[in-house]
């Protein structure tokens, strides 16, 4: 950026002073475009300021996904720091240890910009170590970063003296599909514990965790709780403020309206609880909305058709085995077909299927589970092998269940799937409404499968969500 000198001087100043203004300066420096601000952005800012200040020495910023979280509380608010005090002394975690290291790979592309060094042209990188997740300033300034439950041997963050000297940074611990397991929750728990607070060098380092919420007793939970014995500073960020009169405000209107967070907590009201509005429960049920199906009679034509397959284990007693033919309408909407389900034995349950693939025909896809081990992959090639000349799929299935059903769920929910007229109707609903407390769930992983192979299974709740919306607002334009 071209300026002359008194430009020049009015911005080092402003941006040296003002972290909300050096944020969006570089930003525009770095991606060519203003940055979109948000009163949100500026409350966040603001805290850290005091936390450089060392007015706050604990902080716990809750804040829905993809609000700039990163951004602002990680990439810059490094490269300010350094440029402030270029001997800090900074860990940063997340989840998965390649987002940290491109965390940290980010802060630095800003410090070795020419704009940045117009505002702090005294901060240099060391050439002794560069790395991505480990580079260093030839003030003795450091940055490291790994995952949540990487080792952090020989890595301290702050110095043993007045004032600010670095942080550790905490930017979520832990992924939406592990909160609902008590052992990874505590395993996050003993991980900031054992680990990472003996990672501080003074007392007085701060530590910054920012995060959504995904659970009562996530480490948010657990620290606001006393866990830890300190008091934190805590702001909380809802995605849809309810204000006193009754009226609802969004909190980035930018990013999405009041309208779309509506829609939003209507197609997943736990998800959106915990993520969005930052009130988390542990209370399962009401995943589906199983009378928003709308039931037609005919088939509808022009659909691409997937038959998703949820193996049951023993004949008898044991869980049924469940096909569910799914498709997506060429309108956008989603079409549940017809289920087949049976209590069956192994080898009438492979009869089953290629009887049912059979039926379908070779224009319906037919997924069905791989499950862990040797075994799993050599029973499903046996599978697919059966049902030679039709399309088969075995993909692995991994994770929670109802994190597997909540995409799914999200287009029951808001009105957005129908169902063929069938004897089969009354029990997929009655398991739809009792999931994933019911006694069996064979007929939703079915469907599931299903969903998630024309999903590309590449799209998690909030993708779909998104893409939903997209195709809404194009329906309206048009």
């Amino acid at each position: 950026m071209l300026m002359d000198a008194k430009e020049l001087y009015v911005t080092q100043r402003m941006a040296q002073e003002d972290f909300y203004f050096f944020t969006r300066y570089m930003f525009k420096a770095r991606k060519k475009s203003k940055w979109v601000r948000a009163k949100h952005h500026k409350i966040i800012c603001d805290a850290l300021m005091a936390v450089f200040r060392g007015e706050i020495k604990r902080l716990i910023i809750n804040i829905p996904p993809r609000y700039s979280k990163t951004e602002l509380v990680i990439v810059n608010f490094i490269a300010w720091c350094l440029g402030k005090v270029p001997d800090c002394e900074f860990i940063h975690t997340s989840y998965a240890a390649n987002l940290a290291l491109n965390n940290a790979s980010s802060a630095r592309s800003i410090v070795q910009s020419d704009e940045y060094r117009q505002i702090f042209p005294h901060v240099e990188l060391s050439k002794v170590s560069s790395a991505k997740g480990d580079w260093h300033t030839t003030d003795g300034g450091v940055v490291y970063a790994t995952g949540f439950d990487g080792t952090i041997t020989g890595f301290g963050a702050g110095k043993m003296r007045e004032g600010f000297s670095g942080a550790l940074l905490i930017d979520d611990p832990m992924k939406a599909g592990e909160a609902r397991s008590e052992v990874r929750r505590q395993s996050a728990i003993n991980q900031f514990q054992q680990v990472l607070e003996s990672r501080l060098n003074s007392p007085d380092t701060p530590i910054i965790v920012i995060m959504q919420r995904l659970h009562e007793n996530d480490l948010s939970g657990w620290l606001l709780g006393g866990g830890n014995g300190e008091k934190w500073e805590h702001i909380c960020l809802e995605a849809l403020i309810e204000k006193p009169d009754g009226t609802k405000e969004a909190l980035w209107p930018e990013k999405h309206s009041v309208e779309v967070l509506e829609l939003m907590q209507e197609a997943a009201p736990q998800v959106f609880a915990g993520q969005y509005q930052q009130r988390p429960s542990t209370k399962e049920g009401n995943i589906f909305k199983p009378d928003k199906i709308e039931i037609i009679d005919a088939m509808p034509v022009g659909v691409h058709w997937c038959r998703g397959w949820d193996f049951g284990a023993t004949e008898g007693g044991g869980d049924p085995t469940a096909g569910a033919k799914l498709g997506k309408m060429p309108d956008g909407r989603w079409c549940i077909a017809h289920v087949v389900k049976d209590k069956v034995g192994p080898g009438a349950m492979e009869q089953m299927f290629l009887n049912q693939a059979k039926e379908d025909g070779r224009d319906v896809r037919q997924r069905i589970p791989q499950d862990p081990g040797a075994a799993g992959k050599n029973h499903a090639a046996a599978m697919v092998r059966s049902a030679s000349g039709f399309s088969v799929v075995a993909k692995p299935v991994s994770g929670d269940k109802v994190l597997n059903a909540e995409p799914f769920a999200a287009q029951v929910n808001i009105g957005n799937c129908v169902m063929v007229r069938g004897e089969w109707n009354a029990a997929l609903k009655d398991e739809m409404r009792l999931f994933p407390n019911g006694k069996h769930d064979d007929q939703i992983d079915a469907c599931s499968q299903a969903f998630n192979e024309l999903n590309d299974n590449t799209l998690g709740l909030i993708e779909v969500m998104q893409k939903q919306l997209e195709e809404m607002k194009a329906k309206k334009a048009a």
